[in-house]
């Protein structure tokens, strides 16, 4: 009786093959998982985010923000929503009068056209920082954000 298998060769070559598939796949996560280092003020860019602190409204088709924090403002993501969906814009792109940012103590308004079913803004936070490689932005989590009903 005769025994049908795999040749040792092909064995051989997928062993390899998954050897360097798993080994690809645990560089490839770790490389993922470390972070580049922005600090913000001398501190962590996502401890800065903590410590943000700003006030916004809208009202007539204006928006009206102030930086009542210490770490200065570069950009905000605005998450619009309208119903269930939601688009995403930055308040530098919607308006020319935004300049470098909002540093703290100051303000900034701006005419902003929104759409009239938008039921809510969120306005998120984006820091200028320092990295290895020169400056840098760092988006804060939208947690960090602030809610504005329409």
């Amino acid at each position: 009786m005769m025994k049908k298998g795999v040749s040792p060769v092909i064995a051989t070559v997928l062993l390899i093959g998954l050897t360097i598939a798993i080994g690809t796949t645990i560089f490839l996560g770790a490389k993922k998982m470390q972070q580049k280092t922005i600090l913000v003020e001398g501190e962590n860019a996502g401890l800065a985010c903590d410590t943000v602190s700003f006030e916004a409204t809208y009202s007539d088709e204006r928006i009206y923000l102030s930086n009542t924090g210490n770490i200065p403002l570069h950009n905000f993501k605005i998450k619009i929503s309208k119903g269930s969906a939601y688009e995403t814009e930055y308040i530098d792109q919607i308006t020319s009068d935004w300049g470098d940012g909002i540093e703290g103590g100051g303000g900034f308004s701006s005419d902003i056209n929104l759409d009239f079913d938008v039921e809510k803004i969120v306005l998120i936070p984006i820091l200028l920082g320092d990295s290895e490689g020169g400056k840098e932005t760092f988006e804060c989590p939208e947690w960090d954000g602030l809610l504005i009903d329409i």
